[in-house]
């Protein structure tokens, strides 16, 4: 058998965006993780823009200041595409509806549906809760009412109401012509296989 000798990929190895956006939402400046991981601020700068490479000591050493796997820093992003004629249909027990999940079924952090409404589709007879902590809807176009207990909010395109999934809901197209909306819900209340 004939060796194989590997070659390294062409595309180099680009962690000091993955490092700055870590740095960023922990609300550190460059000069606090700098001091803090006894590196000057323009080298940290320039390893942020990807300009230089970091040993493997420093490295580990900006990944410990910022309480980040340094694995982390070489793993592909999980990201997944679900294309609108591939989303699976589900049904909510609406009526005069047709709902598509459009984010992947095994996510369970997040799941958003896009729904076509008829004229006079509502989300059926009582009000009703979903499983999750964040419940959002926006409207793409047309016109939809939600209703709460002792209040309903009307919304219009263009129009987004964020409540709790928990909180007693239901919903309609009361308009004269169909609606698509977008539901958001967090974390992801039901969730299948991939």
């Amino acid at each position: 058998m004939k060796a194989l000798h590997p070659t390294p990929s062409a595309l180099p190895v680009r962690v000091g965006a993955r490092l700055r956006a870590c740095r960023k939402a922990q609300g550190l400046t460059i000069e606090q993780v700098a001091a803090a991981a006894n590196l000057t601020r323009g080298f940290l700068s320039r390893v942020e823009r990807d300009e230089t490479s970091p040993s493997v000591a420093t490295l580990v050493t900006l990944c410990q200041v910022l309480s980040l796997p340094v694995g982390s820093l070489f793993e592909d992003a999980d990201t997944e595409v679900v294309r609108i004629g591939d989303a699976p249909h589900i049904n909510m027990g609406g009526h005069g509806v047709v709902d598509r999940m459009i984010t992947p079924r095994g996510q369970s952090r997040v799941q958003v549906l896009r729904s076509y409404l008829e004229p006079g589709a509502n989300g059926g007879d009582t009000l009703y809760t979903i499983n999750c902590d964040v419940e959002v809807l926006h409207v793409v176009s047309g016109e939809v009412s939600v209703l709460f207990t002792g209040r309903t909010e009307t919304l219009a395109a263009g129009d987004t109401l964020t409540f709790s999934g928990r909180e007693p809901h239901n919903w309609r197209n009361a308009g004269p012509s169909p609606a698509e909306v977008l539901w958001t819900f967090v974390p992801a209340p039901w969730s299948g296989s991939r």
